[in-house]
């Protein structure tokens, strides 16, 4: 792909224009904003500089070809023909920096996993994909903290819902969202018979600051005892906290110990699902110029099978098949399914700024 020079003129333009105004801004919102601006622009335009130093190169080198110097000569025909390979993958990588993208893809995430099908065992797998996501979390860095759960009556959960928090987590758990299905045969299986459960993923973007507006006359706030397995740790007063969002009925939860902090986090979790629903809405109102369905978000699409008696995963999405189940589950491989996934992304907004330059 070979970009226009008025295209990477217009980064660099905005680039200094940013800056000349960093220098002058006085306002702390404003300056703010640029910083910002400024941060997510300076590597496009590391980039487009390495562009633009490859294409320089090219009329030199011809002309070092045309000097008549045996030597000179050689020695330009090589280099020339190391620039051939090396300027498209500059071009490619600035593509990729231009292509469109999801905005919240620096952004910390909620992470909601439910048993769907499937019974106790639908719990267990559920609890399964939760550990994985945790590990995966631990490897990456991030930190997981646990909002609300309703265990499972034979292990795992009928429901937890956990943020994440770290840099670039939406951007790698966006394409976790989806049903989960798992092949195997249940420790409660007596005659050895393979059972097909399911559970559902959902990750939702927890930008920074989510600019909702949430009227009082729009919620109900209900406090009551969380449930739990007994001894110490149970609540003995009301501290729990549910929300209720009336014009949408979404509601929300959180039961740690402490009722205060349970409405600050059931109120940033409510922000959190009102901009996830302006999200779908933009998407659905896209849907038609949309490349691949990979980052569509369906949460009713099955997505992926764990087959364990083959030791097996596979993304539908993708037609990807991996053998090393064990491991992906463990968090371990996960980036195996997850980097491919990612790359099909990408290739689809390379795609789409094809278009756009004809």
């Amino acid at each position: 792909m070979r970009l226009p020079q008025a295209r990477l003129d217009q980064v660099l333009d905005r680039f200094r224009q940013i800056e000349a105004r960093m220098g002058a801004a006085s306002d702390g919102g404003e300056i703010v904003r640029l910083s910002k601006e400024h941060a997510e622009l300076k590597p496009v335009v590391d980039a487009v500089e390495a562009v633009q130093r490859a294409r320089a190169e090219a009329p030199d080198l011809e002309e070092m070809l045309e000097a008549g110097d045996p030597d000179m000569a050689a020695m330009a025909r090589d280099e020339l023909e190391a620039l051939k390979l090396r300027l498209p993958v500059l071009e490619r990588d600035v593509a990729l920096l231009l292509a469109p993208k999801d905005r919240d893809e620096n952004a910390s995430a909620m992470l909601e996993v439910r048993a769907g099908t499937g019974g106790d065992e639908a719990a267990l797998f559920a609890g399964d994909l939760f550990r994985m996501y945790q590990r995966y979390a631990t490897l990456r860095g991030w930190r997981v903290e646990i909002d609300s759960l309703s265990e499972g009556d034979a292990g795992g959960f009928k429901e937890i819902i956990a943020a994440v928090t770290g840099d670039g987590v939406f951007g790698r758990l966006k394409f976790e969202s989806g049903v989960h299905r798992v092949q195997r045969v249940p420790a409660t299986e007596a005659q050895g018979r393979i059972h097909t459960s399911a559970a559902t993923v959902a990750v939702l973007p927890e930008p920074d600051e989510v600019e909702i507006d949430i009227k009082d006359g729009d919620i109900r706030i209900d406090t009551y005892r969380s449930s739990g397995a007994g001894g110490q740790h149970v609540n003995k007063t009301d501290s729990a906290v549910r929300i209720t969002h009336l014009p949408t009925g979404i509601v929300v939860t959180s039961s740690e110990k402490s009722q205060h902090q349970n409405r600050a986090r059931a109120m940033k979790a409510l922000k959190v699902k009102l901009y996830d629903r302006q999200r779908e809405a933009l998407d659905a109102a896209r849907s038609d110029a949309r490349k691949s369905q990979v980052g569509s978000g369906d949460r009713s699409e099955r997505i992926r099978t764990y087959n364990f008696p083959q030791g097996r995963v596979t993304d539908h999405r993708i037609n990807l098949t991996l053998y090393n189940l064990p491991k992906v589950l463990e968090g371990e491989a996960l980036d195996d399914v997850i980097n491919p996934l990612i790359a099909e992304d990408q290739a689809a907004r390379l795609s789409a700024l094809e278009d756009e330059f004809g």
